[in-house]
């Protein structure tokens, strides 16, 4: 989602004429965008911006600005008081706050067209603009925030309560977006299968894949995260039945203890995510399925790790993101339950998932040797040129040719368990 929001932000200061740089010290404005779902992330995001402090001192008129959960919906009046030398702050998804500073800081005469040029980029909802080019797979937010409270997240305090966006504006935006290059549409959401639920009268997520699905030019259609209380078998039958639908679905469990699935207020079982999975894969064969970990939350003993551990070596899921649990500010999980699991095991633990599943996909990956797997290219990476399959897998090709934006059949020639090699066929 950040990713989201800096490349919409990215695409309004373009249209009313910005150039990117890639050096710090050639810029005129500066916006760090962050992110604060766990204690490294926030610490990542503040070592960052305290570098670029003496960026300001060398040049008083750089604009600096920070947006993103840092700063969070509300504001954050501590950070305004702690970084008097930031320029501009705004929340998740806000570009408002940067177009008026830029347009107070214009001349009379220039301030005029520059507020007529942002209220259009505005009323069309920051991102949708004619001129703007964009990359092979576009993120494309379809619901904002988070009403779930899960005990540990930070997200609802920070991005707001769940709002879905219009269908006809989302749909309008899906086609700029295919217009303009885009191949690949990823969906966005918090909790992405809940989308219209806030809306009386508007369509849901398995309606709008369909809708989307009929935009002439879009090769793929991918969506996350999903969770496991909102994963319909409507949905699932979407996936299914959809050929731009690619079959990788992202959806986290988070732990594998019943106790501490409800310590997390995640609303499932065990079992009952493991029915899940049993579904997905029924109803879409070889699909693969992502999930989220969080290991040493409040009150998980080695017993109640060991059924994590157990659960990820039985499903064999294809993707596991994993974290060590660090309490975040304002959550329920921070201020009443204790953080009782020491930072040397939750790393010992995030190790032992870590190794559990390299050698599981290493093995899933095997099967891939020989095989021929479409391939939609993204970018060049390290003299080669990087795609994915449908499955979500990364593959790696050597060709002179330039294949950004291609989808191209490719012959698999090596497999390890976090990408693929392969040969254009044809």
């Amino acid at each position: 989602m950040n990713v989201a929001d800096s490349d919409r932000l990215s695409r309004a200061l373009g249209s009313l004429d910005f150039q990117a740089t890639d050096d710090p010290a050639e810029a005129g404005l500066i916006i760090l965008n962050t992110c604060v779902v766990r204690q490294s992330a926030e610490d990542r995001a503040l070592g960052r911006l305290n570098s670029l402090k003496p960026l300001k001192h060398a040049n008083p008129d750089l604009i600096i600005g920070l947006m993103g959960c840092l700063v969070g919906i509300k504001g954050n009046q501590a950070m305004e008081k702690r970084y008097p030398w930031v320029d501009i702050f705004a929340g998740p998804s806000d570009p408002e706050p940067f177009l008026r500073f830029l347009g107070d800081r214009l001349t009379h005469s220039d301030s005029e067209v520059w507020r007529r040029q942002a209220d259009e980029v505005l009323d069309a909802e920051f991102g949708i603009t004619t001129e703007a080019q964009h990359t092979v797979s576009e993120n494309l937010p379809i619901v904002l925030g988070c009403s779930h409270n899960c005990t540990y997240c930070v997200i609802p305090n920070r991005r707001g309560r769940e709002r879905s966006r219009e269908s006809h504006k989302i749909l309008a935006e899906a086609r700029v977006m295919v217009e303009h290059g885009a191949k690949e549409l990823v969906l966005l959401g918090q909790i992405v299968d809940r989308y219209g639920l806030d809306l009386p009268g508007e369509m849901r997520l398995p309606q709008l894949l369909r809708e989307i699905s009929e935009i002439g030019g879009l090769e793929r259609i991918r969506f996350l995260t999903s969770h496991p209380n909102w994963m319909t078998d409507e949905l699932i039958d979407a996936v299914a039945e959809l050929p731009k639908v690619m079959p990788h679905i992202e959806v986290p469990v988070q732990a594998g203890d019943d106790e501490v699935l409800r310590a997390m207020r995640r609303g499932y079982t065990n079992q009952q995510y493991r029915d899940l999975v049993s579904r997905i894969r029924d109803r879409v064969p070889g699909a693969s399925i992502g999930t989220d970990i969080i290991v040493g939350f409040s009150g998980e003993t080695e017993a109640a790790f060991e059924q994590t551990y157990r659960l990820l070596e039985d499903l064999k899921i294809d993707v596991a993101h994993l974290a060590r649990y660090s309490p975040r500010p304002n959550t329920y999980s921070a201020k009443l339950l204790p953080d009782n699991v020491s930072a040397e095991e939750k790393m010992r633990r995030f190790r032992a998932l870590e190794d559990l599943q390299k050698v599981v996909v290493g093995k899933i990956n095997e099967q891939f040797l020989g095989q021929i797997q479409p391939v939609l290219f993204e970018s060049r990476a390290k003299n080669k040129w990087r795609g994915r399959t449908p499955t979500n897998r990364l593959v790696f090709v050597e060709n002179e040719q330039d294949l950004v934006g291609e989808l191209r059949d490719v012959r698999i020639t090596w497999t390890g368990p976090w990408s693929l090699q392969g040969e254009l066929l044809g």
